[in-house]
């Protein structure tokens, strides 16, 4: 089994570009930036992943995604090792996304949206006494 699920921010707009021929399809590439749960003293306390969507999920990334926005992402892991002009080999990874989401709930300070108060620590919302009058499954 081969899945990964990450949840951070684009570390910069994503690149989205066609492949040629008949059947050309979007391919976007960006960066995670994704927080340690733990990090030493002296350590970067998050992970930098690349990552690369294709066709449909890849528009939808341009679209709807630029530099800091929080993503849930999940997809696979893919090896990206190769021989440099020097003949040496690199070995670097890459994450083909398969899935991808918002992260992180509309602004609470939205205009238009006064009347819901969100909490400090969850993304729960508190509904306002009287709202529930008339809903068909009470």
């Amino acid at each position: 089994m081969n899945k990964a699920i990450l949840m951070g921010n684009l570390t910069r707009d994503p690149e989205i570009r066609y492949t040629q021929g008949e059947n050309s399809m979007a391919v976007a590439n960006f960066s995670l930036a994704v927080n340690r749960k733990y990090a030493r003293k002296g350590e970067d306390d998050c992970d930098f992943f690349n990552c690369t969507a294709f066709r449909k999920q890849a528009e939808f990334i341009e679209k709807y995604f630029k530099q800091g926005t929080r993503m849930l992402l999940t997809g696979r892991i893919q090896n990206n090792n190769y021989t440099n002009k020097n003949g040496e080999k690199v070995y670097s990874i890459q994450i083909i996304a398969e899935e991808v989401e918002f992260g992180s709930t509309k602004d609470s300070s939205t205009p238009g949206d006064k009347n819901v108060n969100r909490g400090m620590d969850d993304d729960f919302i508190n509904i306002p006494d009287g709202v529930d009058d008339g809903l068909p499954f009470n």
